[in-house]
């Protein structure tokens, strides 16, 4: 007998729901429908909209069971506070309009569970990453880390033993801000000082860290002089100022930014820059996350950002060049045997809601 799930992900650009079903065949997605978080007030609209719109998919059928990944910790009151949105999902709302349970998740527990759906072998939804020497190393059974760089930055971890799989949540993304050289201590500086507390990665490593990075970049507070031979990018022209590009960017709404500059990374000196940078500081912060969790199952790189710019990761092998650095010869042995996946399967987080909905409602 099947059953219909309502699952949702809400993240700090995005409101994605859908209904899901589970049958003997496994879980799908058969109606979906996405929804700006910033143009909302709350999650109850959209959902009302969602729900009126989704009437012909399930006739003489019901929900069974609501399940929502949110882009924050749960609260101890069944309530998610969004990190980069200025609303909250709170369970007992959706509960009083919905009629049914509804369990409300971390947004990394959701991708955790629904990686294990994926097949790495698969290159419509798994993109490999080759390590320096070549190699591709074969996931194991273990842990499983989620590392996502979408609006913020999100970390998840699994335990898969076997058929039993346990996710864990985590906020990973607001732990410290790696830096390697004098660019990216100085652009550190420039963080803390504006925010008041030391940055953390999030804040250079998602969305509005591509922003921070080029607005840094751009501004007075960057020395040009500071690139080392490590930086592709060249700067035969950086004594003219700033770039067309560069200054209509900086016109343009801070939340149209990471697209334009990751658009005008081909030609443009100052987005290529910070999009290197990016890319850098993306692999050493998921070098410092495999320290801590060692997952022989892999690192999987979630979130928008990573499937969008996947040539600017894998280009002359710039992601893993900067993944594989540690100064502790045992530790550059263990990531150079750690596989690290591209995610590129959009419907993930919505696929990872709807298996923590089974999970929950059958135990329930």
């Amino acid at each position: 007998m099947s059953r219909i799930f309502l699952v949702g992900d809400i993240g700090g650009t995005n409101t994605n729901l859908a209904l899901a079903e589970h049958n003997e065949f496994g879980i799908s997605l058969i109606k979906k429908a996405r929804f700006s978080t910033q143009q909302e007030r709350s999650l109850l609209d959209p959902v009302r909209r969602f729900l009126k719109e989704t009437q012909g998919y399930i006739v003489n059928r019901s929900i069974d069971y609501c399940c929502v990944s949110g882009a924050g910790p749960v609260q101890p009151n069944n309530s998610i506070q969004l990190t980069n949105a200025p609303w909250a999902i709170r369970a007992d709302e959706l509960e009083h309009i919905l009629g049914i349970p509804v369990k409300l998740i971390n947004d990394f527990t959701a991708l955790s569970y629904a990686i294990t759906l994926l097949d790495y072998r698969d290159e419509r939804e798994v993109t490999r990453i080759p390590h320096s020497d070549g190699t591709m190393p074969e996931p194991r059974d273990g842990i499983m880390l989620v590392i996502g760089a979408g609006t913020g930055l999100g970390v998840g971890f699994i335990d898969r033993n076997g058929g039993k799989v346990t996710a864990f949540a985590s906020e990973g993304g607001h732990s410290e801000m790696p830096c390697y050289d004098r660019l990216s201590r100085d652009l550190h500086e420039w963080i803390s000082t504006r925010e008041g507390f030391p940055a953390g990665a999030e804040l250079a490593i998602s969305g509005q860290g591509i922003s921070n990075i080029f607005e840094f970049i751009c501004s007075n507070n960057f020395d040009f002089k500071t690139l080392s031979e490590e930086y592709e990018t060249k700067w035969s022209h950086v004594d003219e100022g700033l770039t067309s590009e560069a200054r209509s960017i900086l016109e343009k709404p801070r939340i149209e930014w990471p697209a334009l500059i990751s658009k005008g990374a081909l030609q443009d000196p100052y987005c290529a820059l910070a999009m290197e940078v990016f890319v850098h500081l993306y692999g050493l912060k998921a070098a410092n996350l495999t320290s801590l969790f060692l997952p022989t199952g892999g690192v999987w790189l979630a979130g928008g950002i990573s499937s969008k710019n996947e040539s600017w990761l894998l280009q002359n092998g710039r992601f893993m060049r900067w993944f594989e650095k540690n100064y502790a010869p045992h530790i550059r042995q263990f990531l150079a045997q750690t596989p690290v996946f591209i995610v590129k399967n959009y419907d993930i987080s919505l696929l990872g809601a709807a298996v923590a909905a089974l999970q929950f409602s059958t135990h329930t």
